[in-house]
């Protein structure tokens, strides 16, 4: 063990300086030099390890030989100041701060903290309780112990929320799937209830505005844009107006059928017919039509708004700019190969009890309660052969297309009917469109820089404030990069929600068995392609990779 008379403090008392004559005093080990540190006058300094190191190397290497006779100096311990440090996350949204105790030196104090604080440009955000909490600590730590914490959080930027159209009436095809319940608890699926009209200043649809959202900011004090939310327009269509009071509300200004469109909602005149048969002729109607009894072979129906036919129609043809409700089924018959006698084809919806052997073209819905059969089924959204309750819904034979998913209880039947069903086949169009539109946003940003820097290269404004024309020029610069960064925002957030779609686009757009797909059933989803060889209990059918892939577990 070494005398502490060894160790003394340097004149500027900033260092700890061994002196040590390796004859008298060695050897040593580290911990004979370490065990001199943890005397009062040293105990806060810093011991400096390579220091400590070299000494007791080079003291035991000459002791015990003549150059061991000699006194040798080191510094073995050092006063060293607190320090503070400021650590950024990634996405600059978080500061963290962290003080190192001093070893004898000066501690850090909190201008030191606000200084570094500046000079890291850290200027938002900053929760003074939490720096001050990290202060009181420092007092009481040992010399080279840390404390460290979050002292500064960005704020994330809310983005807006799209706008939404919320329609307050029934329309004609719900009357479809809330078939009246009798008396004694029963169900009665004729009696679908009393017809749905509106009256003047009847409320029909609610808007609730898009929201801007509010901006965000991180530690920097960088703005972070929000993206506002998508507006979605309600026009006031035949038959209806705003509210007087309120311009997010539509109210029926006449009396009518209530008909839903793409941008709010219309009130159609209702024309009523018993039949439509060669004693009435084809109909052909401004309006939505209401047909009490049947539309019979050959006869031609068409409309501005919904046609609803409470009966049968058989080897027809409807056209309908809204939806199409054919309360009791649809019967044609195969006229040669792949041609079928009834025709259907809606804007909206079409709903129906039963089809067979008949064309159905919607660009929303196709909805069929009972059995769609031996049919051509085309829709912009979705294909349902199912009753309210799940229990029967047979798609059998035919053709069925939706771009958004298939839906029955039952594909096939038990025969073996070839029943051909495509589903999501337009994946190629949406990623077409994404890459127009990425390249209709890379243009407008070249040309926003371009527009930019045509105005950096301005003569100073004093040169041509007086110049009508000039100043005319520089007005319709400046509107014109408004306009297109107004134009960017608007495509950006459509490439957005493509964008989305497109990636998610398989594991939402699928066919869906809720009991069973009989052998013979071709299933289509995107470019996968399977045909049943054995029969299949409840599942869902998705493209996996380009495969067609079986999904039991919802059984």
């Amino acid at each position: 063990m070494l005398e502490p008379s060894v160790a003394t403090l340097s004149a500027d008392k900033t260092k700890v300086e061994l002196r040590i004559i390796p004859n008298t005093h060695g050897p040593v080990s580290e911990d004979d030099i370490n065990a001199l540190l943890t005397q009062p006058a040293f105990a806060m300094l810093f011991p400096i390890a390579p220091a400590i190191h070299k000494a007791v190397a080079e003291i035991n290497a000459i002791c015990g030989q003549n150059p061991g006779d000699h006194e040798l100096f080191f510094a073995i311990a050092e006063r060293k100041d607190g320090v503070v440090s400021i650590s950024v996350s990634d996405n600059k949204m978080q500061a963290s701060m962290k003080i190192t105790s001093a070893w004898g030196g000066k501690e850090i104090t909190l201008p030191d903290v606000l200084n570094t604080l500046k000079n890291q440009r850290i200027k938002m955000g900053l929760s003074k309780p939490k720096i001050m909490a990290l202060m009181q600590r420092l007092s009481i730590l040992p010399p080279g112990e840390v404390c460290e914490g979050i002292i500064a959080c960005g704020k994330v930027a809310v983005n807006g929320d799209n706008a939404i159209l919320e329609r307050k009436v029934a329309l004609a095809r719900e009357r479809l799937l809330q078939p009246q319940e009798r008396e004694d608890g029963s169900v009665d699926m004729r009696n679908l209830g009393a017809l749905i009209t509106v009256n003047p200043n009847d409320l029909l649809m609610i808007k609730t505005p898009a929201t801007i959202g509010t901006p965000g900011f991180n530690v920097h004090g960088d703005v972070q844009q929000q993206t506002p939310g998508k507006d979605k327009p309600m026009e006031p269509g035949t038959g209806t107006s705003f509210h007087p009071k309120d311009p997010n509300k539509l109210i029926a200004t006449v009396s009518g059928q209530p008909v839903e469109n793409k941008k709010g909602m219309q009130v159609d005149d209702m024309l009523q017919i018993k039949d439509v048969d060669v004693h009435l002729g084809h109909v052909n109607f401004k309006g939505s039509i209401l047909i009490t009894g049947d539309v019979h072979e050959g006869m031609e129906v068409k409309a501005t708004g919904d046609v609803t036919v409470m009966g049968f129609v058989e080897s027809a043809t409807i056209e309908a700019q809204g939806d199409v409700i054919i309360s009791k089924g649809v019967i044609g018959r195969l006229i040669k190969e792949q041609e079928l006698s009834t025709h259907i084809k809606a804007n909206g919806q079409i709903c129906a009890q039963f089809v067979q052997y008949s064309n159905l073209d919607a660009q929303g819905n196709i909805l069929v309660t009972k059995q769609l059969l031996h049919s051509h089924s085309n829709a912009g959204d979705s294909i349902t052969v199912s009753d309210a309750q799940g229990r029967r819904g047979d798609l059998v034979g035919g053709i069925a297309s939706a771009a958004k998913g298939i839906r029955a209880i039952t594909f096939g039947a038990t025969a073996g009917t070839k029943t051909e069903l495509f589903c999501a086949m337009h994946q190629g169009e949406l990623k077409q469109q994404l890459k127009a539109l990425d390249d209709s946003i890379k243009a407008m940003v070249v040309a926003g820089l371009d527009l930019e820097s045509r105005l950096r290269k301005l003569p100073p404004k004093t040169e041509w404030q007086n110049d009508a024309g000039m100043i005319e020029q520089v007005k319709m610069m400046l509107e014109q990069k408004k306009q297109m960064a107004e134009e960017r925002i608007k495509e950006e957030q459509e490439y957005a929600l493509l964008f989305n779609e497109s990636e998610g686009y398989f594991d939402n757009y699928y066919i869906k068995a809720e009991k069973h797909i009989f052998i013979n059933v071709e299933l289509h989803v995107g470019n996968a392609f399977y045909r049943a060889q054995r029969e299949h209990s409840t599942c869902v059918v998705k493209n996996v990779n380009q495969e067609i892939s079986f999904d039991y577990s919802n059984r």
